[in-house]
């Protein structure tokens, strides 16, 4: 009888994971609307008059953009704010202005829309300044362990980690095309295409030829550059790999569009198409 009873038991786990699948769907689909309408009530809400001069004051390109993108901006960062958590890391403390300056800037990458608000992890550390990472280094059978000094870090499928005193320093010498934010998140996006190598998740595949030829070509004549003692509006750390390249394009297409336009044309276009933006002309009509 026993035996019998169990064999009963084992004829119904089919249904019973068939349900169970099914309530686990419902669960997420369930969760996916509420997380829909949640967001579309913050993308609807003003920033209130303080955090748009503080934007004002951190962001030069807020005053210059079109009102429909300061207004997609803003709901991005009411989003971003909502879903990301900032934690301070070696005394640091995590203000209002910390949050909208770091918000601001990492939403500036999302204007066209190139990213589900940066999926994959939640947590944003900051400390006051420069932070020791550890590194792993293999030569051959001889694994070594270092430590770096680094303004910021963006771990795969992990938190976003920056100092906030470089954050500080790229906003006020912006002429020096340096911005940690933008950096550090330009790796996140290019994170979203299974692996950061500097080919981000592209429209089309047309796009991905055109990109790898130009940003190939970009890439070879930075560091052709670099090696003769030429530096332009790309930073020479650009030169360390194809992401790093990508990261600090990103950072002159948002903080020096002009120069990068005219310096590197073929690059700026790309960098338009991918960001669905066109920060120079914003600055142009002013």
């Amino acid at each position: 009888m026993r035996a019998s009873g169990g064999h009963r038991g084992n004829l119904n786990a089919p249904i019973l994971l068939a349900l169970l699948a099914a309530a686990a769907v419902g669960a997420w689909l369930a969760w996916r609307s509420r997380r829909r309408a949640r967001r579309t009530r913050l993308r609807a809400q003003e920033l209130p008059a303080d955090a748009l001069r503080l934007l004002d004051a951190r962001l030069p390109l807020h005053r210059h953009m079109p009102d429909a993108l300061r207004g997609e901006l803003h709901g991005c960062i009411n989003v971003f704010l909502d879903e990301k958590r900032f934690v301070g890391c070696g005394g640091f403390e995590v203000t209002e202005e910390v949050r909208l300056t770091v918000a601001g800037w990492a939403c500036l990458l999302l204007l066209g829309g190139r990213s589900d608000y940066y999926p994959g992890f939640t947590t944003i550390l900051i400390y006051p300044g420069a932070f020791i990472a550890p590194e792993v280094v293999h030569d051959d059978l001889v694994e070594i362990h270092e430590a770096h000094e680094r303004s910021g870090e963006s771990w795969p499928r992990g938190p976003v980690v920056l100092s906030w005193e470089d954050v500080e320093e790229g906003i006020a010498a912006a002429e020096d095309g340096y911005n940690v934010v933008l950096h550090e998140f330009a790796h996140k996006l290019d994170e979203e295409n299974a692996g950061m190598d500097g080919l981000p998740a592209l429209d089309d595949p047309e796009q991905y030829r055109r990109w790898a030829a130009v940003l190939g070509r970009e890439y070879a004549s930075l560091q052709q550059d670099v090696r003769r003692g030429r530096y332009g509006v790309i930073d020479e750390y650009g030169i360390e790999s194809p992401s790093e390249f990508f990261a600090v394009a990103t950072e002159a297409f948002f903080v020096r569009p002009l120069d990068l336009e005219d310096e590197h044309p073929e690059l700026y276009a790309q960098m338009a198409a991918f960001y669905r933006v066109d920060p120079a002309r914003w600055l142009g009509t002013v």
